[in-house]
């Protein structure tokens, strides 16, 4: 990506891990039409059209039957507003029309007390029947607000193993940079299962689906509002940490990282065992980044590092000595 100079966004890592992983791809090909150094507009394009999942599209259909049923409860309130208007104004006059008045006979008052029934009776009618409407639209509005919030959450949610997507950590590392309050004890850690390319060719690709699970289990139970756990793409996964110090981080990491290598991966029903499997981390503290882009830049620096050391182990970019950095894909490759 460097050599293409491709930006270190966390969609373009996706775009080109599925190329190299999968070369007959519709996304391989879409990437070699592009050449090299393809504009970031038509990598934006390429990423929404073959990564997003479809129920993106469901979620903002679901708002627009929200504004729409929004739309129709304001013109029932108009509606109801004009004839209260309408219904004050006659009371308005009425009165008007009795103060000027010196002699009022019986007929007189009894067809403006018939009039005023009449409008009475009309208003609250009317007023009843715009009550049961904006019932039903209410009722049809939290309906369409429900299967809103089912959509968002599927379009925010990776089918495979059931952490955070892609698009959802792309809003919430971005979010890290909104407030310089939550920089200094913000940090990001990159995860990378070791070993996993040899794993899935040997046995399948729903053994190595099952391995993901399981491994996305470990991450997502240490999820909470502090924790944000995704699925980076492919075996990588990611957690936003918030209120965490450098070390505590370091700790979270490692504990993860031992839940792994002590997990059997054996299949029950044959006894065939597909471990060890072990998984490398890479931290970087937000405040030693510029932004996002850099943020992850950094942090897929110190998982290179773990790589390169012998895996299973974290690594932070703290420890790392300055200087250029060329990242070696063939590598992860391998991996």
């Amino acid at each position: 990506m460097r050599r293409m100079n491709v930006s270190a966004l966390p969609r373009n890592y996706a775009l080109y891990y599925e190329a190299v992983t999968n070369p007959q791809s519709e996304i391989a090909a879409a990437l070699a039409r592009l050449g090299e150094a393809p504009p970031q507009s038509r990598l934006d394009e390429l990423a929404e059209a073959q990564l997003d999942r479809p129920e993106a599209a469901k979620v903002s259909e679901a708002h627009g039957e929200i504004m729409s049923k929004l739309s129709e409860i304001i013109a029932l309130l108009k509606i109801e507003q004009t004839a209260l208007e309408k219904y004050g104004q006659l009371l308005g006059e009425t009165s008007l029309g009795l103060n000027g008045r010196h002699a009022l006979s019986q007929d007189f008052l009894q067809r403006v007390v018939s009039l005023i029934s009449t409008a009475t009776d009309t208003t609250l009618d009317h007023g009843r029947k715009i009550a049961s409407s904006m019932s039903d639209r209410s009722a049809e509005l939290a309906e369409v607000q429900s299967k809103l919030a089912k959509y968002k959450k599927l379009a925010d949610t990776d089918a495979l193993t059931q952490l955070s997507n892609r698009r959802s950590f792309d809003r919430e590392i971005a979010a890290i940079y909104e407030d310089k309050r939550k920089v200094m004890f913000s940090s990001l850690i990159l995860a990378d299962i070791d070993m996993f390319k040899p794993v899935n060719d040997t046995h399948g690709h729903p053994v190595g689906d099952r391995i993901l699970q399981i491994v996305a289990g470990i991450f997502g139970a240490r999820s909470c509002s502090r924790v944000f756990v995704a699925r980076a793409g492919g075996e990588e996964f990611a957690l936003i940490l918030r209120d965490y110090t450098e070390e505590s981080a370091t700790r979270l990491a490692e504990e993860i990282r031992l839940a792994v290598e002590q997990t059997p991966f054996v299949n029950v029903a044959t006894g065939k065992d597909y471990g060890p499997i072990t998984i490398s981390f890479g931290l970087c503290m937000a405040s030693e980044a510029e932004g996002p882009d850099d943020l992850y830049t950094k942090a897929d620096r110190a998982l290179y590092a773990s790589k390169s050391n012998g895996r299973n182990r974290v690594t932070r970019y703290s420890e790392l000595a300055t200087g250029n950095f060329v990242k070696n894909w063939l590598l992860y490759a391998s991996d």
